[in-house]
């Protein structure tokens, strides 16, 4: 494999900014990331702090023993519980078959960033991924893009899940879940390590129940040799952890909302729109319910917390009970959940994709509000994987690759179809048709004139006679395309493997169609190469 960087922009302008022009947007974020020091000013911030290290390390340890596990697992654990020790953590939902790409390169951007600063501090850093297991819109999960012959298609798990079911609670159908796996990777096609990766994921089902389960399983069994934990937000050992934190945020409700809609309004007077949806009356707050995951509100007249049905309603004092006796019950919001985190664990850095750069840079005074602290926003790599037949394919048509990955083949593949048309036989059909037509307008006159019944036959006589040359000029460009059919195709191939569908490929393409090719050791590779945390598009020549 071999590293190289593109000149290509985040999805949306805020984080382009943030990655290409901090100045403009540092006053929405506690550190700055240009900054040589950052990450000692950091540690030196976190080792003010305390932290509930045992009790957190328990609660990872005792997640963590479902799924696959190594020496270099237990050292993690080992690390984290040293008060020295400072975390790289970033999360995602818990996606079938891991998920989209950018999934996977989440977890690489917390690994090496991890890595690399602790040989910088020389002090202990753990990766820690966060799974989103408290998510309850299982649509966004239950999903992946198979390859079809020019595009993809969304091929869903179909199985009924009832209400607003987080994803730690999805359990699914073993049997329905192996044959929705072997039917994804048919369309991955009978590789050299198909056997071996059916046979991974055959095994992942066979000892988990839930999606959240499934998803931890096979990033464990993939990235158990580097140290990763996992922490799911729905643990309910976590929850008792965080007890005392949701009470303050019960507490501060309407402080926390205050100071993000204060932040909103000012990022809206420098041009940027708002990435989170909230309102006055927002608690920033859900609440489960007979599987219903239920996103309270707050109604200033009646002093009461409401859900959005209005079928629960508590007070104060109820839901401070509520969390003594069922914290598991309680979870964050995307206002919520980056200050547990901040509270939870000692943050070096949090790792973020565009979407998340955006809705941080909302969050400021709620940090400060809460006497807390902003981690430092280390933007995750945006990696492009380019196999060798798609780089042949570029330089046979001459196509620079940052061009496709920001707009696609559609620009160069048209021109190329004008290229290859005859131009004197497009100029002859279209001088027939205009000449065909004035004939015809003589004639349907003239018809009139005799018999005006007839003109309609006349009429339809002309369409039909257009009709025919048009068929006559579609066969000819259908045989003009024909011949450069090879040509054309790898544009088409081109397009699908680095812009597929449109989109980026990392949120289109899944990792295990590049398992299925490479197999194992194809992580192996990518966790080998040399990152910089510069804010450029990798390209992964495979």
């Amino acid at each position: 494999m071999e590293l190289e960087n593109a000149a290509v922009l985040a999805t949306n302008r805020f984080a382009s900014l943030y990655i290409e022009d901090m100045e403009s947007v540092k006053d929405f974020f506690q550190y700055n990331i240009k900054e040589e020091t950052i990450y000692r000013q950091r540690y030196g911030d976190l080792m003010e702090r305390e932290f509930a290290r045992e009790e957190i390390a328990e609660c990872i340890d005792h997640y963590m023993k479902k799924f696959p596990s190594s020496a270099a697992t237990q050292h993690s654990l080992k690390k984290f519980r040293d008060n020295r020790s400072v975390v790289v953590i970033g999360g995602q939902q818990a996606g079938l078959l891991t998920g989209p790409l950018y999934t996977i390169h989440k977890i690489i951007s917390i690994i090496k960033l991890a890595e690399q600063q602790e040989k910088e501090l020389e002090q202990p850093v753990v990766p820690i991924f966060w799974i989103a297991g408290e998510d309850h819109d299982h649509l966004e999960i239950n999903h992946i893009f198979a390859p079809q012959k020019e595009n993809f298609k969304k091929k869903n798990y179909h199985e009924a899940f009832s209400g607003k079911m987080m994803a730690s609670h999805i359990v699914f159908d073993k049997e329905k879940m192996q044959a929705w796996t072997s039917q994804i990777f048919s369309y991955f096609g009978d590789r050299p390590h198909t056997k071996e990766m059916l046979t991974v994921v055959d095994e992942a089902i066979s000892n988990t129940r839930t999606f959240t389960e499934f998803f931890s399983y096979l990033i464990m069994y993939f990235f158990k040799d580097y140290g990763l934990l996992l922490i799911d937000s729905a643990d309910p050992k976590l929850r008792q952890l965080e007890k005392p934190f949701f009470s303050r945020v019960i507490h501060d409700r309407q402080m926390i909302t205050d100071s993000v809609l204060s932040q909103q309004r000012k990022k809206q007077s420098r041009g940027f729109s708002n990435a989170i949806e909230i309102d006055d009356y927002a608690a920033n707050l859900f609440y489960y319910h007979e599987n219903e995951r239920e996103l309270l509100e707050f109604d200033p007249i009646e002093k009461v917390f409401v859900s959005k049905t209005n079928e629960l309603r508590f007070t104060d004092l109820e839901l401070f009970e509520l969390l003594e006796s069922y914290p598991e019950r309680f979870s964050n919001n995307v206002v919520t959940r980056p200050l547990m985190q901040e509270w939870l664990f000692p943050t070096l850095a949090f790792i973020a994709g565009p979407g998340e750069i955006a809705y941080w840079g909302e969050l400021l005074p709620v940090f400060q509000a809460m006497e807390s602290q902003m981690p430092p926003i280390v933007p995750r790599l945006n990696i492009t994987l380019l196999d060798k037949t798609t780089d042949r394919n570029l330089a046979d048509l001459n196509l620079s690759i940052d061009k496709v990955l920001e707009k696609g083949t559609a620009e160069d593949r048209n021109r190329f179809l004008a290229s290859i048309k005859d131009g004197g036989f497009e100029s002859l059909i279209k001088d027939t048709k205009e000449e065909l037509s004035d004939h015809y307008q003589k004639i349907i006159a003239k018809v009139g004139e005799i018999d005006r019944g007839h003109v309609q036959l006349a009429e339809t006589s002309l369409a039909l006679q257009i009709r025919q040359l048009e068929f006559l000029q579609r066969k000819v460009e259908d045989s003009m395309t024909k011949k450069h059919s090879s040509q054309l195709d790898k544009y088409v191939c081109v397009e699908k493997m680095l812009r597929p569908n449109g989109q980026p490929q990392e949120r289109i393409w899944n990792i295990f169609y590049y398992l299925n090719e490479y197999g194992t050791k194809f992580i192996d590779g990518l966790l080998n190469l040399p990152y910089e945390f510069d804010g450029r598009h990798k390209i992964i020549r495979i």
